[in-house]
């Protein structure tokens, strides 16, 4: 017999650090025979989508067009945290959601973090020779750019390959929770695994070749996709989207745009637009939107997902740094 003699709540989130758990546990007071999956923001909610597939309703904590780090919780939404029977997450990118789960704390978790220590720990021991991966092209530190170091960030999503951990261990744990679907469950995460290998290839094909490395963004979201292929980060906040930029900040983002005759300053799909389109006018350069793809645009088409969003996000990158 499933263990889904009553509904499963599974809650996908980012917030503290917890250990790594996954089992069926004492189910929810759904009515639905699915699992009920809630995701804090988008890319974890895609990620469940994509691997529960028919077999769960997945819902999304944050509205398109809100940003997720301002999330604020309703009562009934802490309510169906407290309800759930996996939490998913990683340390601190919702305060609103890191308190909900220690306050009321659902039945089991799976941490991300976790997840991809443990597998950066097989990684290390299948190249046991020292040898870099061929994938992972670190610059050389400057202090004036960020460039692998993650101390805080959140946004790992930005290499696709560290969503392959996340995925397969989703899937491990859906089916021992449901092994009815367990098939399914693994079915659909090598889809989806396939779908990220063929993301991060044309990322690496299309960004081989370009005049210049170095991009300048409104805050400090892209180190995993600077680490993944070769870029240098200029960021024009720090990991917050809501903190001000010093003048010498922005007077040193200044001399490395002139310096490494960068054509264009990013800012986001859901943040403020204010201080890269100002410094962009000042220098007289090009302002464009390179996405987090940490939520969706309220005026979305309704089309998009992770992978349009990061494959739209190639190609800025391509036309702002010349690359052929």
């Amino acid at each position: 017999m499933s263990c889904f003699s009553r509904s499963i709540r599974i809650v996908i989130v980012l917030t503290v650090a917890a250990p790594l758990a996954a089992s069926c546990g004492n189910l929810g007071g759904s009515n639905s025979d699915k699992p009920r999956v809630i995701a804090g923001f988008y890319p974890f909610a895609y990620v469940a989508e994509r691997v529960a597939g028919e077999h769960a309703t997945v819902t999304n904590l944050t509205t398109p067009g809100v940003e997720p780090h301002d999330l604020e919780l309703t009562p009934q939404q802490v309510a169906e945290i407290s309800d759930a029977d996996l939490a998913i997450h990683e340390a601190g990118f919702q305060p609103s959601l890191d308190d909900a789960i220690e306050q009321n704390p659902p039945h089991d978790t799976l941490e991300v973090s976790k997840v991809l220590e443990l597998s950066e720990t097989r990684l290390a021991e299948d190249t046991e020779d020292g040898q870099q991966d061929d994938h992972e092209i670190h610059p050389d530190e400057s202090a004036d750019v960020d460039h692998s170091s993650h101390d805080g960030d959140p946004h790992l999503w930005q290499d696709p390959t560290l969503l392959i951990p996340v995925a397969e261990q989703l899937a491990d744990d859906l089916a021992s929770a449901d092994p009815d679907h367990a098939a399914d469950f693994k079915a659909n995460a090598a889809a989806f695994v396939k779908d990220l290998q063929e993301l991060d290839h044309d990322f690496e094909a299309g960004l081989a070749d370009c005049e210049r490395r170095e991009i300048v963004t409104s805050h400090a979201a892209f180190g995993y996709l600077a680490d993944r292929y070769d870029l240098t980060m200029i960021p024009i906040a720090g990991l917050s989207p809501d903190v001000e930029p010093s003048p010498q900040r922005l007077a040193e983002i200044q001399d490395l745009v002139e310096t490494h005759n960068i054509t264009t300053i990013f800012s986001e799909t859901l943040g403020s637009k204010e201080y890269a389109q100002t410094l962009a006018d000042d220098l007289g350069v090009t302002a464009a939107v390179l996405d987090p793809v940490e939520g969706l645009a309220e005026d979305g088409s309704g089309e998009e997902d992770y992978l349009s969003l990061m494959r739209a996000n190639l190609a800025v990158l391509q036309e702002a740094n010349n690359c052929t």
